[in-house]
């Protein structure tokens, strides 16, 4: 087999002459310091070694020239091994002559590993997220297992009577809490949640997914820039993440909520104080929903 195939751009036969022309040159190499190490012995005269050892070295060192030679033009001849992740047809483009002017194969290579790479990284995250979520649901605020309901569809679109049946059940939860339910934009609702007299909320949802929400004192205008509780309350929309179970996401952030009915009452629970820099506890624990100044939290 003349032009034999290893693997695409390889020469079977080129590689095993290389193989060989290898072993060829180790064995002149070895031949040189042979010839350095005996020296000038075996003549009697001194002018017939000298002879002797010019003509071994001169030799020697020509074998290793011709070997050398020899081993560059077969390498030549091998040619470039192809990639070791052959994309099926695509492998055919390293065999491309013009590699170093249109370099689609490498490339592709590259982008084929990055894709691999990027998958695999956001399989580790899904299956970390997945653990948390449970542990960041309202299951922690004290509702019973028994009492969840059933998974709902994962999808943003639910039936307004489904909305309003879910809301109207967590404003018969909290006596002291009111929650007024109105859809100004067509299906999407906001709710107008009022804490006894200490706060009003509006929460804009989109089907049962909370979008957004504003925290005003309750004799506050709603076009004030917002403060320190609405920051609290944005960040606990972020915490209370389940897409799963949409409303048992509203009633963990009402119940969050709820807890800023004592927001003038209830002393931080780290220094002691009702007060700090003129501002009650303004965050809560999403978890034991403990007061906290802001400062005192860290």
């Amino acid at each position: 087999m003349a032009e034999g195939v290893l693997s695409p751009g390889v020469n079977l036969e080129a590689f095993s002459q290389a193989i060989a022309a290898i072993q060829a040159l180790r064995s002149s190499v070895t031949r040189v310091f042979d010839c350095l190490k005996d020296g000038m012995r075996n003549k009697e005269t001194l002018e017939g070694r000298e002879k002797s050892f010019v003509s071994c070295f001169q030799e020697s060192l020509h074998s290793v020239s011709r070997d050398l030679s020899e081993l560059e033009r077969l390498s030549n001849l091998v040619g470039k091994p192809s990639e070791n992740h052959p994309l099926h047809n695509s492998g055919l483009l390293s065999l491309d002559p013009v590699q170093d002017k249109t370099p689609l194969y490498s490339q592709l290579l590259q982008a084929y590993k990055w894709s691999n790479k990027l998958q695999y990284h956001a399989g580790l995250a899904s299956g970390l997220l997945n653990q948390q979520s449970l542990k960041r649901s309202a299951n922690q605020m004290g509702v019973s297992a028994k009492r969840r309901p059933k998974a709902q569809p994962t999808t943003l679109v639910l039936p307004p009577q489904y909305v309003d049946d879910v809301i109207s059940r967590i404003d018969r939860m909290f006596p002291e809490m009111s929650i007024h339910l109105s859809r100004p934009n067509g299906t999407s609702a906001m709710l107008l949640v009022t804490l006894g007299k200490v706060l009003k909320v509006i929460v804009v949802m989109r089907s049962l997914f909370i979008d957004r929400t504003i925290v005003k004192g309750y004799n506050e205008d709603v076009h004030t820039e917002d403060g320190k509780v609405t920051d609290h309350a944005t960040t606990a929309l972020l915490h209370y993440q389940l897409p799963q179970m949409p409303d048992v996401v509203v009633r963990s952030f009402m119940t969050w909520l709820r807890s800023y009915i004592k927001l003038f009452q209830a002393p931080c629970q780290r220094c002691g104080k009702f007060l700090q820099d003129g501002l009650p506890p303004t965050w809560r624990d999403f978890r034991t929903l403990e007061a906290f100044h802001d400062t005192c939290r860290q």
